[in-house]
């Protein structure tokens, strides 16, 4: 009996069929495999995830820092303009670059104040100030005769640039 159930292991009646299966599950794979780096190859989302971990090495930033760092010479370049309107605008898109780039790092909330709110100092030192340059951009969206000089735009844009220095993004 026992040899019969030893011979049955090592010597199973239908070998055959095991091995044609062995070789059509091979088949399957190797398609398959074929499959993913054809898909691979032909989106970018290969590409993308190669170049912004090599971006981010090279440069010890994170990826898109460049792009920011551009927006953020926009904002500032709006202030030499000595109008008024440009020092309000400057103020509303460093308000919504802080937002985007929160919500980015995974804080939810429907405005930048809900955001802020959860912030830790220990991630932001400067969220106090930060929280006083937002409450200066909501009277310039909701106080139509809401007045910013040149000194108070800039004052404004600094404690926005420390909160991103602080985020290391700039």
């Amino acid at each position: 009996m026992d040899n019969n159930i030893i011979s049955l292991i090592t010597n199973p009646p239908f070998a055959g069929s095991v091995f044609i299966l062995k070789i059509g599950f091979i088949g399957i794979s190797l398609i398959m495999t074929g499959l993913i780096v054809l898909f691979l190859s032909k989106t970018n989302w290969l590409k993308f995830r190669l170049t912004q971990n090599l971006i981010e090495f090279v440069t010890y930033k994170p990826f898109g820092a460049k792009k920011i760092a551009k927006q953020w010479m926009k904002i500032k370049q709006r202030l030499d303009a000595g109008l008024e309107s440009e020092f309000k605008l400057a103020v509303i898109e460093a308000d919504a670059m802080l937002d985007d780039i929160l919500k980015k790092m995974g804080y939810n909330g429907e405005s930048l104040g809900d955001k802020l709110k959860q912030v830790s100092a220990d991630i932001l030192p400067s969220l106090a100030e930060v929280q006083g340059a937002h409450e200066i951009r909501n009277n310039i969206v909701h106080d139509p005769d809401y007045r910013l000089n040149l000194d108070g735009a800039q004052k404004t844009i600094s404690f926005y640039e420390k909160a991103f220095t602080d985020l290391d993004v700039l």
